[in-house]
Parts: C-alpha cells; sequence; structure tokens
C-alpha cells in the first residue's frame, strides 16, 4: 500500500477563502467520480462555506469531555474504516482536545497518509513554527497552534489562496468572516492593512522558495544544465584575499535592485588538502556574506573555473561576481586567469562581472600550502624546453657552416638545461643534461656522427656539461620543495594558531570546529565519537555531513579515524589523507575533545548553579515558614481558641474583633502562600501569559482591591493606547507593586499611581513618599526573600516585587525603581503597546482562527 498525497490549501489570514477552495475542489473530484469524505471541516458559520458542505459525505465526529464540557473532534478511526480515496481534513495547526487520539491534527493527517489515504488540508502563514517570532513582530498576536514546517513542505501540492488586503477588510466588513459585533475591533487590529500586507509578503515568499525546490528538483531530475532566469542569484567567487570583502557588498548592492534577490558566496578548494587561503580571512567573509543575508558555500575542485561554472549553474544562478586578477603582467604568460576563463566559457545565459578592487595587479600574497610545487604550465614548458629545444638548437648549430665551436656550443646546450630547471625543475633538467650530452656527442665532437670521442678534452667537458646541469636542477628543485614546505607550514601555522585562540576564548562550538574540519581537509563527513569503555559501543557525541556524506558510526566505517585517548577518536570520511596532514589532524581532534569537555562543564556548571539557587531558595522557604507562616497562623489559632473557651462570655464587640483577626490572619496566610506558587512558577519556569489587547483602565482598579481605599491616586488617561498583556498577570504585578507601596509610605500619604504612552510602549508608574532606597540596593530588593531596611518579620517574605518583576518580564516588559522628587521610590512598570487606539475592546479572541 503507498503512501497518500497531500495537498495543502496556504492562506495569508483567516478569511481568505482556503475552506472555501478546498471544498470547491472536492465537488470537482466528486464530479470526477472521486470517494470523497469529509472527516474535519470547520465553516464557522460563514454562510457560503456552509453551503459548499452539502452533498458531501461528513464522517461523524468524535466526542471529547474535558473540564465538565463536550468537544467535538476528526475520528481518526471511523475515517481509517471508511477509507475514502480523499479526506478533508480543515485547519492543519489544530491543537487537539486533550483525550484525543493524537495532539495535534497534523499527527492525525500523518496517520491518514501512512494509510494510503489522500488527505487536503488548509493552513496559514502565522501557523508555521520557523515564522511564529516574525508574526508575533508584526501583529502583536503569538500564535499558539502552529505546525512544523518540514510537514507542510513534504506536501505533494501547495495552492496559494491568494486576496489582497482591500478585498479581505471589504469581505470582513460584510460580515462574510466575523459576526457583525466583531468587525470593527478585528479591523482595527489583527486585519490592519499593514498587518495583511505583511502576512501577504510572508505567504509569497515563502510559497516562491517551495516552488523553487520544486524547480530545482526538476532540473536535477531531468538534468537541466541551461539557466532559467526565474530569479536573480548572484553567486560570488572568492579567494580567500582581501579583496574578498569588496565582492561581497558589491554584490549586496547589485542584489538590493531586484526584489527576492540572493547571494551565494563560494570558495573553490583543491580536493588535495590544506585550502590556500587565509582560515582568518575566509572566516570573517563567511560572517560577512551571512550579515547581509546570503549564505556561504565550501566546493571542492581542482579545475576552479569548471567547479565555479558548475556550482552557478546547479544553482540556477544569474550572474557571477568576480575580482579583477591579482595577477602581475608577466604572469599571463602562463594562462588567462579564473575571471577571463569563466567569462569566456559561461555561455549567453549566465552574465559574469569583473569588480575592480585595491588588490588588483599587485601580485598573489597568499602561500601555496599544496599542490605542485611549481604549476603545470612551468612543467609543460620546462619539458619542452628540456627535450624540443636542444633538437631545435642542433638542427641550427649543424645548419652552419662555421659552427661558434665546441666551447660555445657546450653553453648553449648548458643554457637550455639551466632554462629548463629553473622552469620544470628536477626531471626536465634531466632529460634536458642527457638528451644535451648525447647530441654534443654526436653532433659536434669529433669524431662527429659517432658516439666515440677521439679528445680526452672533448669529454672532459662534456661531464663538466652533465654534472652542472644535474647539479643546477637539483638546486632548483631543492628551492622549490623549501618553497612548498614553508608555504604549508605558513598555512597550517595559520590554521592552529585561529584554532587555539577560538578555542581559548569559547567562541567556537563543537558543530562549528567538526565544521572546520571538513572544509579544511575536503571531507564530505566529520565525526567525534566516544564510549564508555572498550567493550562499550560506539556514539556520536557531534557530527556535520554533507549532502553526499553518510554518518559515520564508528572509527572502522571513516576512511581517516584520529584516536583521542582510549575511547574517543575523530573519524572523517570522504578520502584518506596523507601521513603529512595528521599533524594538523590531530590537532584538531585534540581541539574537539576540549570543545566537549567544556562544553559539558558548562552544563555541569549551571546546574549546579540551578541546584545551588534552588538550595538558597529552599533555606529562605524554611526560613519563611518557620516564621512568617507561623504569625499568621498563631494569631488564627489564639482568636479561635479565645472564641472556644468556655470560661469567658465575650461581648459582641469582642467577638467581632476576634473574628476580624481571625480574617486578617487568614488573608495574610492567602497572600503569602499566593506569592510562595507565583515564585515557584517562575523557578520552574511554568509561567505561561495568555496575551491579548486590553485597557490597563480595565485591570489596575482591580489590583487595587487589597489596599484602603483612601490610600491611593489614581491617574490613567483614557487616551492611552491598549497594551498587549496577560489581564491576570498584569492584575497580579500591579497589586504587588502597590501594596509595597503603600506598606513604606508614611501614614496619611497617598501613593500615586498613573500611566503615560511613550512611543510604543506605555508606562505605568507606582510612586510613594516612603524612606526610599539607596542605588546600590535597588536591584537586590528584586531578589526573591529580600526585605528592606528594618522590615518587621511579620510584613512579608519579601517575595512581592520579585514576583512582580517576573510576571512584567514574562509579558515582555520591564519593572524598575527610582526615586521619587521630593522623597521616596517610584516603580516603573513598562508594557508593550497594543497596535492602533481603539477606545471600546469588544470581546475579541487574542488568537486569530482560520
Amino acid at each position: 500500500m503507498g503512501r497518500g498525497k497531500l495537498r495543502i490549501y496556504l492562506g495569508a489570514a483567516p478569511g481568505v477563502g482556503k475552506t472555501y477552495a478546498m471544498l470547491s475542489e472536492a465537488h470537482r473530484r466528486i464530479e470526477r467520480g472521486t470517494d470523497i469524505a469529509v472527516g474535519f471541516v470547520e465553516h464557522h458559520n460563514r454562510p457560503r462555506t456552509e453551503v459548499m458542505l452539502h452533498g458531501l459525505e461528513e464522517v461523524p465526529r468524535r466526542e471529547i469531555t474535558y473540564r465538565e464540557s463536550v468537544f467535538t473532534e476528526m475520528d481518526v478511526d471511523a475515517l481509517l474504516a471508511r477509507r475514502p480515496a480523499v479526506a478533508l481534513v480543515d485547519e492543519l495547526a489544530h491543537t487537539n482536545v486533550p483525550g484525543s487520539r493524537n495532539t495535534k491534527r497534523w499527527q492525525d493527517v500523518e496517520e491518514l497518509l501512512r494509510a494510503g489515504i489522500d488527505v487536503v488540508s488548509t493552513v496559514n502563514i502565522q501557523h508555521l513554527e520557523s515564522l511564529g517570532d516574525v508574526v508575533e513582530s508584526i501583529t502583536g498576536v503569538r500564535q499558539r497552534e502552529t505546525v512544523p514546517d518540514e510537514v507542510v513542505r513534504r506536501a505533494d501540492q501547495i495552492e496559494l489562496v491568494d486576496m489582497s488586503p482591500q478585498a479581505l477588510r471589504r469581505r470582513m466588513a460584510h460580515g462574510n468572516i466575523y459576526k457583525s459585533d466583531k468587525v470593527d475591533a478585528a479591523l482595527s487590529n489583527y486585519f490592519r492593512p499593514g498587518n495583511l500586507t505583511a502576512l501577504r509578503e510572508l505567504a509569497l515568499l515563502w510559497t516562491a522558495d517551495r516552488v523553487d525546490e520544486y524547480l530545482r528538483q526538476y532540473r536535477t531530475e531531468h538534468s537541466v544544465s541551461t539557466i532559467w532566469q526565474a530569479r536573480e542569484r548572484i553567486v560570488v567567487g572568492l579567494t580567500g584575499g582581501p579583496e574578498g570583502r569588496t565582492l561581497i557588498r558589491r554584490a549586496s548592492r547589485m542584489a538590493a535592485k531586484g526584489s527576492g534577490s540572493e547571494i551565494l558566496a563560494v570558495y573553490i578548494a583543491r580536493s588535495d588538502g590544506l585550502t590556500s587561503a587565509s582560515p582568518k580571512e575566509l572566516a570573517v567573509q563567511r560572517t560577512l556574506v551571512e550579515d547581509l543575508g546570503g549564505t556561504f558555500h565550501h566546493v571542492i575542485g581542482d579545475d576552479v573555473p569548471a567547479s565555479l561554472l558548475e556550482f552557478a549553474r546547479g544553482v540556477n544562478a544569474t550572474q557571477i561576481v568576480l575580482g579583477s586578477s591579482r595577477r602581475k603582467t608577466w604572469q599571463y604568460v602562463f594562462g588567462p586567469g579564473v575571471g577571463q576563463t569563466v567569462a569566456r566559457d559561461s555561455g549567453p545565459d549566465l552574465d559574469v562581472h569583473i569588480v575592480t578592487h585595491e588588490e588588483a595587479a599587485k601580485g598573489r600574497g597568499l602561500p601555496v600550502a599544496r599542490g605542485a610545487r611549481l604549476g603545470r604550465p612551468r612543467i609543460v614548458a620546462g619539458w619542452i624546453t628540456g627535450v624540443v629545444a636542444p633538437a631545435l638548437l642542433t638542427l641550427l648549430l649543424t645548419s652552419l657552416e662555421n659552427g661558434p665551436g665546441l666551447a660555445n656550443e657546450v653553453l648553449l646546450f648548458l643554457f637550455l638545461t639551466v632554462v629548463a630547471a629553473l622552469l620544470g625543475g628536477l626531471l626536465p633538467a634531466l632529460a634536458s643534461a642527457a638528451f644535451g650530452s648525447l647530441l654534443l656527442n654526436y653532433y659536434f665532437t669529433p669524431p662527429t656522427h659517432s658516439i666515440t670521442v677521439q679528445d680526452p678534452k672533448n669529454f672532459v667537458a662534456i661531464v663538466i656539461f652533465f654534472a652542472v646541469a644535474v647539479s643546477v636542477a637539483s638546486v632548483v628543485d631543492v628551492a622549490a620543495r623549501r618553497t612548498h614546505q614553508a608555504a604549508r607550514l605558513r598555512a597550517e601555522s595559520e590554521i592552529l594558531s585561529f584554532l587555539a585562540g577560538s578555542v581559548l576564548r569559547g567562541d567556537t562550538s563543537l558543530d562549528a570546529l567538526l565544521e572546520r574540519v571538513r572544509e579544511t581537509f575536503a571531507m564530505e563527513s566529520v565525526a567525534l565519537l566516544e564510549r564508555a569503555g572498550e567493550a562499550d559501543p560506539w556514539t556520536c557525541a557531534s557530527s556535520v555531513v554533507t549532502s553526499t556524506g553518510k554518518p559515520l558510526l564508528r572509527p572502522e566505517d571513516a576512511d581517516v579515524d584520529m584516536p583521542v585517548g582510549d575511547n574517543m577518536a575523530l573519524a572523517l570520511s570522504g578520502r584518506v589523507l596523507p601521513a603529512e596532514d595528521r599533524r594538523v589532524l590531530a590537532a584538531f581532534a585534540a581541539q574537539a575533545a576540549v570543545v566537549l569537555d567544556r562544553q559539558r562543564l558548562v552544563g555541569e556548571a549551571q546546574r549546579a548553579e540551578q541546584l545551588a539557587e534552588g538550595n538558597r531558595i529552599r533555606t529562605a522557604l524554611l526560613a519563611a515558614v518557620s516564621h512568617d507562616l507561623r504569625t499568621p497562623l498563631a494569631a488564627i489559632k489564639a482568636a479561635v481558641s479565645s472564641l472556644r473557651s468556655d470560661d469567658v462570655a465575650w461581648s459582641q464587640e469582642d467577638e467581632a474583633e476576634l473574628l476580624a483577626g481571625i480574617e486578617d490572619g487568614a488573608d495574610r496566610l492567602d497572600h503569602l502562600v499566593g506569592n510562595l506558587l507565583d515564585m515557584s512558577r517562575l523557578q520552574t519556569g511554568t509561567v505561561t501569559p495568555l496575551i491579548r489587547e486590553i485597557d490597563l483602565d480595565e485591570v489596575v482598579p482591580m489590583a487595587l482591591g487589597g489596599v484602603p481605599e483612601d490610600s491611593v491616586t489614581l491617574d490613567i488617561p483614557e487616551t492611552l493606547p491598549m497594551v498587549a498583556v496577560d489581564p491576570g498577570l498584569l492584575e497580579r504585578s500591579v497589586a504587588n507593586i502597590v501594596e509595597n507601596a503603600v506598606k513604606y509610605s508614611p501614614d496619611g500619604t497617598l501613593v500615586l499611581v498613573a500611566a503615560s504612552a511613550l512611543g510604543e510602549r506605555v508606562e505605568l508608574r507606582v510612586a510613594d513618599s516612603g524612606p526610599g532606597v539607596p542605588d546600590s540596593a535597588k536591584d537586590r530588593i528584586f531578589e526573591p526573600f529580600q526585605r528592606y531596611g528594618d522590615a518587621p518579620r511579620g510584613a512579608g517574605v519579601g517575595l512581592g516585587l520579585a514576583v512582580a518583576r517576573g510576571f512584567a518580564e514574562a509579558m515582555g516588559g520591564t519593572l524598575s525603581a527610582e526615586d521619587t522628587p521630593g522623597g521616596g521610590m517610584t516603580m516603573v512598570l513598562t508594557l508593550r503597546a497594543a497596535p492602533g487606539r481603539p477606545p471600546v475592546r469588544p470581546d475579541l479572541p487574542a488568537r486569530a482562527t482560520s
């Protein structure tokens, strides 16, 4: 049984017509004879959508009781038993009621697909997990129901249901989306033109990326190598030299001229070991291109122009940006250079831009760490000079009637041998010496045209000629070896110094270090493996794998493995490294072990710090329970014991006073326990604010219930914008702040509670005229179990301000302390202002649903 196909209708906002389009598609398929059943479709009382359900078979929903209420969800078992060819499942990101078969509806859909049932579903762009923060920054609403991007990306078909913001707002105003009592509020908040335009752009760009994936897949499957200029992609060719930054910035300006353009920086490294570029400079350029919104790619290839063009065509690039050659004029005798070769071979569908820079024509300053010591062009020229040139010289000299003489002829042949040594190294020079000796002996040493030498002086001359030629060739070859070794050592020292510095500074993660190993040695996959003992299996602590590589689970599976102690190894796959590279690899392996140990030590330190903090809080909690909670309990017990006593006849006034004392003690206990519970929630990270837009004057008055009526002056203008908060957390925060201010204010003075707008923030200031707090103690008063000065033990456990700040930060706000002019302290609670300034806020759900 094959897997079913998933089709998704994607929308930018509720009401664009996703469900309507899905139902229209269902009717079209029914007309073609397809077996279709409705698993779950929510019409939200929209008449036109509800009409589209007529004529479609609906599988009965499953009823679930949760918290004494009955809810309906899609019945997966009934749908699997029905086994239609196509199932309609609305709202893919929906969270099922507790007690359902799966937590999320997309998991229900996965079951249907595995059973071979095709599914048609809907989802809004704001429900994609990766866009949660972006959507919240645009709309001010955090989406609680999300679906993983990968679930949507795996869909066989994604169809965008698009609608302009103006048309959607008209649909809203006509009552086609929400009921009339919610229309005005929705148009003024979530459905503002700016919000809808931004969400529409997100949907279009996300869909465009998905289309681009389909295009790459099609081009790969059909081996399409020509450029299809559907989108501007600019490839920047980097050499690792300082001019790379100029090229990246130039490409960024080019990309900014066209919407949706991409920048792809690529460095081509040879496949024979260490890179020839400065690792530090490449790291700077990688950071720069990523800061500018591009991507950095490391490609292995011996033929740089061909590899660059292959990469550009592989990503369907439209432009290539290269720098002017750093070669000096005389160096062009060895070839046209990368820029000219790429421009010549790029074809008509790929534009090549050559950008000038300060390093042009100044020569290559980077060391050649590996590869041919003299280069292929020089070796070829050396062989031509050492073999062909002596033959041509012989032909020239034998054509002359009166030759220059044997001494001069020997010098001419020696000159060619020296040139061959300078160009091609040892082997061409040896061949030139041997070939030249034979020519001199056969054509120019009496008796001519014979390999014998009659005069001993001539024999000595030929031997000296051969010895000098071999000596010069050896000197040139040794110089080339020393140059190669120096360049390699320089490259190694740069890598090791940068590696050691980054590790000691602690700014390199284990994954980043392994990626550096992979790029340095041109590998396909790298893994750091460890085991508890020699008899235990290997486990992977961390790994990096390219698209063509495979994960490494054992050192035996790798092409290269570097042991780190008895129970750890760095494994690499892709090619076998030469012995000279293992020294650098050993340094990488040791540093990887250090980074792993440091990460674990940091984790243990954090856990130890959390345990220490927990112990401190538990100690303070025990102290609070032993005294602060026992004090009101003792008062309550004494009052109850007095009332139950048969020895004293209490008057009504006395009984009322004792009951008032019991009530006051219970209230104090309730306040203390409430703060303890709130602090526990903050410490364990279980505070989940439910953000909604509300007016301050709806919350602040309710927070004043715990203080005397004549102790606070309230000044909250009606023109303030609404705030995006959790009303319950805000009320608790304000109540703690005000109670603290009233507690420390002198008798007969009022606490001022005032609010004002400041840009996109709203400030609530609570000012008292108490003793105040010095600057050195302003931060300490917000710590748990802290009480300033000589506050009486029965005044509380010192959690009020800590809870208030914790709740404020959970809502995205801040709480700080300032001095009150004239004496005292002012608490400043800063909150996020909600978009718009609607005078009335009807009962609209905080989360928009599709």
